[in-house]
């Protein structure tokens, strides 16, 4: 019964994506609701058992990003709103266990000295990644958990009172990439708090094909993000809808997941 549960809400999502994006998805996701009040779902037990039980990750992304790559070597990642250099890091393992390089982008400047003492394969980018260039951008952050940091102001004030201000300089992701000689990559982590709709409006997906996309699925947006990578071709992977909650994992439609990885320039 529980295999025949979990087969019907993987089709649910699938079918949500790959033909209309439309409300069907956000009624499959609602069935994850308990698993997000605190228990461990079995797809969860079984990533934990076979790459835990220590992580970095916030939540199981570790677990499901090297279950994806199957601890392939030498990659290359993009990770948008990155924050902290290790703390609740996606990528954190994928460069200093596996040789991966890449681009952490985050408003918040102060994160790029331990970005360049502690993670050496990657380069800190300070902006704020939008659907323009060249402008700037009011960010919420909170004086004591710089992870809910937001251009959503509503957003930041959930979780706290003491919130300041920033000024912070936007980019798209196809000007950043472009500027960083990066034609290809392999996984892109997205979470920044509300505006990966926008974000991902400034990123042409076809062209750069990542073979892996974690990104964070907040209710207010998740039916937009839904909609962008049914509309390029990109499907949800199900086996990871219940083992981590908070976010949404895409392929791209008949792309295999075993190959050659991606280079940086200059690797």
């Amino acid at each position: 019964m529980a295999q025949q549960k979990g087969r019907f809400e993987t089709f649910l999502i699938s079918l949500a994506v790959f033909a209309t994006g439309a409300v069907f998805a956000v009624i499959a996701m609602d069935v994850l609701a308990p698993y997000r009040r605190g228990r461990e779902h079995p797809e969860t037990t079984t990533l934990r058992a076979r790459f835990g039980p220590s992580k970095v990750s916030a939540n199981a992304e570790e677990w499901a990003i090297r279950d994806f790559f199957a601890d392939q070597r030498g990659g290359v990642f993009v990770d948008v709103g990155s924050s902290d250099y290790r703390e609740n890091s996606n990528t954190y393992y994928l460069e200093t266990q596996l040789g991966w390089s890449g681009l952490a982008i985050d408003p918040l400047k102060a994160f790029e000295a331990d970005y360049l003492k502690f993670r050496p394969r990657t380069k800190f980018r300070s902006f704020f990644v939008s659907d323009r260039s060249d402008s700037d951008t009011t960010v919420y952050v909170l004086d004591n958990n710089s992870l809910v940091t937001s251009s959503d102001k509503s957003f930041t004030l959930r979780h706290g009172k003491n919130v300041s201000e920033l000024k912070a300089p936007t980019i798209t992701l196809n000007e950043l990439l472009t500027k960083e000689g990066i034609s290809k990559f392999d996984f892109m982590s997205m979470d920044i708090e509300l505006s990966e709709p926008k974000a991902l409006a400034g990123f042409d997906i076809e062209r750069f094909r990542p073979r892996l996309v974690c990104i964070e699925a907040h209710l207010e947006v998740r039916q937009q993000i839904l909609d962008f990578f049914a509309r390029h071709d990109y499907t949800v992977v199900g086996k990871y809808l219940r083992a981590d909650s908070e976010n949404l994992y895409f392929m791209p439609l008949e792309a295999p997941q075993s190959g050659a990885p991606s280079k940086q320039p200059g690797n």
